[in-house]
């Protein structure tokens, strides 16, 4: 398993699907991508190039991104996107602790949906499924280890360190 499928959370063992906060997770990363395609790309069970139905070519989140995003490039940007929604916001500090070597600091649902903006809230509720406040309740508690995961120098990776954690 790649560094980012331990970022975003295994897929679901019995079904072969994710979880609906990993879907929020692997999609707040990828809003610019998946934003206006549905369902995140039908619940990201076809990449663009492949076959509607047919396995995905890499196994994990980290293969079904990678499908999607064509590489590190995206990923890194998405974290760019999210620390820079983070400082417009007023809660750029926290952001930042997630990515720094130091303690993350946390982040409670209100302070979240502050940072993100509705828009972005209601979107990833449609697509997941989720209600607002389990979606909130559950990002507050995920986001910063996965950022923190996704960021193990300290900072925010470059396209080629990227792709290497896809």
């Amino acid at each position: 398993m790649g560094l980012l499928d331990s970022a975003l959370g295994r897929t679901n063992a019995g079904s072969g699907g994710m979880s609906p906060l990993t879907l929020a997770l692997v999609g707040l990363l990828a809003y610019r991508t998946f934003q206006g395609k549905g369902r995140l790309g039908q619940m990201l069970g076809a990449a663009p190039s492949q076959a509607p139905g047919q396995p995905p070519p890499s196994s994990g989140i980290g293969g079904l991104l990678s499908g999607f995003l064509g590489g590190g490039g995206a990923l890194s940007s998405g974290l760019s996107d999210l620390l820079r929604q983070f400082q417009q916001n007023g809660l750029g500090n926290v952001a930042q602790s997630w990515i720094g070597t130091g303690q993350n600091q946390s982040i409670g649902p209100g302070e979240l949906e502050q940072a993100l903006g509705p828009e972005k809230i209601d979107w990833l509720t449609r697509e997941t499924g989720m209600s607002r406040a389990q979606l909130l309740d559950g990002l507050s508690q995920e986001l910063p280890h996965a950022v923190d995961k996704l960021t193990p120098e300290g900072r925010i990776p470059n396209e080629h360190e990227a792709t290497r954690m896809i």
